[in-house]
């Protein structure tokens, strides 16, 4: 039979570049964004199948599912790949702003999960695979709300790893870091809406400085994470968590793994002291 996988987020980046892999792999792909009319790569292949799904839509998430599975019979594999960073001064951040950030890194991605569950249940099949980062393990300055959301993402698909097995349905949580996408470029949008507070800019220049230098470091390319999300759904495994990211953030990765938490967060605020004006 063959394999089905939809992906949430498909229009660029890490989602495009997995959508173009498992369908160059032989997969019947369901390539979901939320304007599939602006998609002119993805919907040359006759193995893929391009729907709206706007995560933060919860009849648009009904209406991919459902399309795709009368498209192609059934899904195997949903990658929830759609998210956003909402980085800044949390102060300065507007509610709505805070509220959009958990609606689609994580509400977003619940509700979609939640849709496709009878399907996979029915099938005593299924692997769900959840686009998480590094800040889902590791915190810095200036990312509160993006990596509240991705610690709340990495809470929930571990306890759905052990909920859902029983079901034969697999759990699998991707953590890239640093990755050479356009996700800097729309989450620095999405920033340029807080408000201003200047008893923060020294703070915030230096905070600034810090992230550049982290930046220096080699990008991880999207095509180098879609081989990743390929490996973690087709290696026949139970691993739950598989990371990759540029030097830097295997750093922080190993440093969170290894050293006692107060240790650890001494250490990312010496070194974040340094970039301070004396």
């Amino acid at each position: 039979m063959e394999k089905v996988i939809l992906i949430t987020g498909a229009s660029s980046g890490i989602g495009k570049e997995t959508a173009k892999l498992f369908a160059a792999k032989g997969w019947k792909v369901v390539a979901t964004m939320r304007s599939p009319e602006k998609e002119n790569e993805l919907n040359s292949g006759d193995n893929v199948f391009i729907a709206k799904l706007d995560v933060q839509d919860q009849e648009s998430i009904t209406s991919a599912i459902e399309s795709g599975i009368r498209k192609f019979g059934h899904i195997d594999v949903l990658i929830n790949n759609a998210g956003y960073g909402q980085f800044g001064i949390f102060e300065a951040t507007k509610e709505e702003k805070i509220r959009e950030q958990f609606d689609v890194n994580v509400f977003g991605v619940m509700n979609t999960i939640r849709t496709i569950l009878p399907h996979f249940r029915e099938r005593r099949s299924g692997t769900i695979l959840n686009i998480s980062s590094g800040a889902g393990k590791f915190t810095l300055p200036l990312i509160s709300l993006y990596a509240a959301s991705k610690f709340a993402l990495e809470g929930f698909s571990e306890a759905l790893f052990y909920e859902l097995g029983s079901l034969n349905i697999k759990v699998k949580i991707v953590e890239p870091g640093g990755a050479s996408t356009n996700f800097s470029a729309v989450s620095n949008q999405a920033n340029s809406e807080n408000d201003k507070i200047a008893d923060y800019d020294p703070f915030i220049s230096a905070a600034s400085k810090m992230f550049q230098d982290i930046r220096n470091f080699d990008l991880v390319k999207g095509t180098a994470v879609a081989e990743v999300i390929y490996k973690a759904v087709t290696d026949g495994s139970d691993t739950l968590r598989y990371s990759i990211g540029n030097e830097d953030f295997q750093a922080r990765m190993d440093a969170r793994e290894k050293m006692n938490d107060q240790a650890y967060v001494d250490s990312i605020r010496k070194g974040f002291l340094k970039y301070l004006p004396a």
